[in-house]
C-alpha cells in the first residue's frame, strides 16, 4: 500500500469549496493505477473537464514533460513558466490552474496514491513538498527522462503481450525507473545531492498532519497517536525538513488558510473554523503572526 494522498482532509467542502479531481481508473488502460498520453485537446481527462483560468486541485501525482510553449502554471501562488524540454511535477492536494488547454504541448503522465509501494514512494520523493515543482533539465537529463517515458507509454498500451497481473508489475517497474530520475533531477534542482528516504516517524507524522491538521494543532497529540516520544518526533522531523514540529504544522495550516481565503468566497470566521479555529479572532492572530498580514488583508491583496 502506497502513502496517503497528500490531499488531506477535505477541508472548505460544501459551498465556495475548491473543486478536487479524483483520480478515475476508469478512463485509464485496464484500470491500471497511471495514465498516460498527450496534452492539451483531448489530454488527460481531468484536464478537459478543468475550466481554464480557475483554480482547482487533483488527488493524485502529475508530472508534464513539455514539448512547446512557453506556459504559465500558477500552483499555489507561484507562477511557473514552462517551455519546451521543462518539467512539471505537480503533487495532491496542490492548488493549481491550468491557461487554454490549446497552449499545452507535450506528454502527461498522472499517478493514482497507492499504485507504488511505500518503499519507492518515500525513495522517490513523491510527497516532497518542499522541492520545485518546474524542473529544467539538462540535454542527457532530459534524453534519459524522455526514453523512459517512451518506454512506459509503450508498456501502458501493450496490454496484449502479458497477463494483466505482469502487464502491472512491468508497468510499476517502468514507473520507477522514471521516478527515479526525475527525483534526482528535483533533489539537483534543489541544490541538494540526492533524495533520502525520509526516516519512518517523519513519514507517519508527514501522513497524520496531512490528514488531521484542519482538526488537530498539538505536537504531543500526534506523538501519542503515532506512539512517539515528543524528543523522538522534534528529532525526526527537524532532521526530514529543518522545522520543528508545531512550525510543520503551523506552515500546514497557513498554506490552506491562504488557499481558502484566496480562492474561495467562504467568509473569515467560517475558514478559521474550518481550520480548527472556532474563534475568528483566535485565526486572525495566527495567521497574522505567520505572515504578517490579518486574513481580510490577504485576500484583498489577492483579489
Amino acid at each position: 500500500m502506497g502513502a496517503g494522498t497528500g490531499s488531506g482532509t477535505d477541508v472548505g467542502a460544501g459551498a465556495g469549496a475548491i473543486q478536487t479531481f479524483p483520480f478515475d481508473p476508469r478512463a485509464s488502460v485496464s484500470g491500471v493505477g497511471i495514465q498516460i498520453g498527450p496534452m492539451g485537446e483531448g489530454g488527460p481527462t481531468w484536464q478537459s473537464r478543468a475550466v481554464p483560468e480557475r483554480v482547482h486541485r487533483v488527488d493524485f501525482h502529475v508530472v508534464m514533460l513539455f514539448t512547446g510553449g512557453p506556459v504559465t502554471h500558477m500552483i499555489d501562488f507561484a507562477d511557473h513558466e514552462a517551455r519546451a524540454g521543462d518539467v512539471l511535477w505537480i503533487r495532491p492536494g496542490q492548488v493549481h490552474r491550468f491557461r487554454p488547454a490549446h497552449a499545452y504541448r507535450g506528454t502527461a503522465l498522472t499517478m493514482q496514491p497507492g499504485f507504488l509501494p511505500r518503499a519507492i514512494v518515500e525513495a522517490t520523493g513523491l510527497y516532497r513538498y518542499d522541492l520545485p515543482p518546474l524542473l529544467h533539465p539538462d540535454p542527457a537529463q532530459l534524453a534519459g527522462l524522455r526514453h523512459c517515458l517512451e518506454q512506459l507509454e509503450r508498456e501502458y498500451v501493450d496490454t496484449a503481450t502479458l497477463p494483466p497481473h505482469l502487464h502491472t508489475a512491468v508497468l510499476r517497474h517502468t514507473l520507477t525507473a522514471f521516478l527515479y530520475r526525475l527525483a534526482h533531477l528535483a533533489a539537483g534542482s534543489a541544490g541538494r545531492r540526492a533524495v533520502e528516504g525520509a526516516d519512518s516517524a517523519f513519514e507517519r507524522f508527514r501522513e497524520a498532519v496531512e490528514r488531521d491538521f484542519a482538526r488537530n494543532h498539538s505536537v504531543s497529540a500526534y506523538a501519542d497517536a503515532l506512539g512517539y516520544s515528543r524528543r523522538t518526533l522534534v528529532r525526526a522531523v527537524r532532521a526530514a525538513t529543518g522545522e520543528t514540529p508545531k512550525g510543520f504544522i503551523d506552515k500546514r495550516v497557513v498554506l490552506e488558510a491562504k488557499r481558502l481565503l484566496a480562492h474561495t468566497d467562504l467568509p473569515v470566521g467560517r475558514v478559521g473554523a474550518t481550520l480548527g479555529f472556532p474563534d475568528a479572532a483566535n485565526f486572525s492572530k495566527f495567521f497574522h503572526q505567520r505572515t504578517g498580514l490579518t486574513p481580510a488583508l490577504f485576500r484583498a491583496g489577492m483579489g
